[in-house]
């Protein structure tokens, strides 16, 4: 009997598991989306050359746990959502944390220590999003809570809106100027695409949830 108990349980669905992955991968997340907003807003470029530092810790535990959760997808039988769905939103949350490494990286590639108020409102919007990105994941596991995910679907969709406007603006801004080097430039629209890039990220990773509602609903 309890031969037959332990295999009943390893047919079972292993919400648990993939619960506990995506909870760790979202906290670091978040840890890296406030880390970020930290390089953005400083002026001290040894400080942002530490935080880029700690970034990439991040960057690389986000990596491990995707790993774990493809681990947990090919060791499980049966699984709380669809493969593809989980896959999704694992890979979406890796893209994410790879355009903040890859928009700090440039900051201390190009030697900036400066904070424009458009790199500083490109982080505030980041960090928003990513919040709402955390809050999703964890409703996922209890689709009663359907209304708040298209409540915060919509928030992203607002942010990432927000976030096209100000791109546009600041690579128009840029362009237009008579003050600046067409090196300078150059560095500050590639670090601007990786923010803009990142939002790009937040708003895709909104369709893996999407799609997890519509086919529970």
């Amino acid at each position: 009997m309890r031969r037959g108990n332990s295999i009943i349980r390893w047919f079972m669905p292993k919400e648990e598991r993939f619960h506990t992955l995506f909870e760790r991968d979202t906290d670091n997340l978040l840890k890296a989306a406030r880390l970020f907003s930290e390089i953005a807003h400083s002026t001290n470029l040894e400080d942002r050359r530490i935080k880029k530092v700690q970034l990439k810790a991040l960057e690389h535990s986000g990596d491990e746990v995707t790993q774990d959760i493809f681990e947990a997808l090919n060791s499980t039988f049966i699984t709380p959502m669809d493969r593809e769905d989980i896959r999704a939103i694992a890979m979406g949350m890796d893209d994410i944390l790879d355009y903040l490494e890859g928009g700090a990286q440039y900051l201390i590639m190009f030697a900036l220590a400066d904070a424009p108020e458009p790199l500083r409102r490109f982080a505030d919007i980041l960090t928003a999003m990513v919040d709402e990105v955390a809050r999703l994941t964890g409703m996922i596991w209890d689709l009663t809570n359907e209304a708040e995910i298209h409540q915060g679907i919509q928030r992203i969709s607002e942010l990432e809106n927000e976030a096209d406007a100000l791109y546009n603006t600041v690579i128009a801004d840029l362009y237009n100027s008579d003050r600046r080097a067409p090196i300078e430039i150059m560095k500050w629209k590639e670090i601007y695409q990786a923010c803009e890039e990142a939002c790009d990220a937040c708003r895709d990773y909104t369709h893996g949830i999407a799609n997890i509602v519509v086919k529970n609903a």
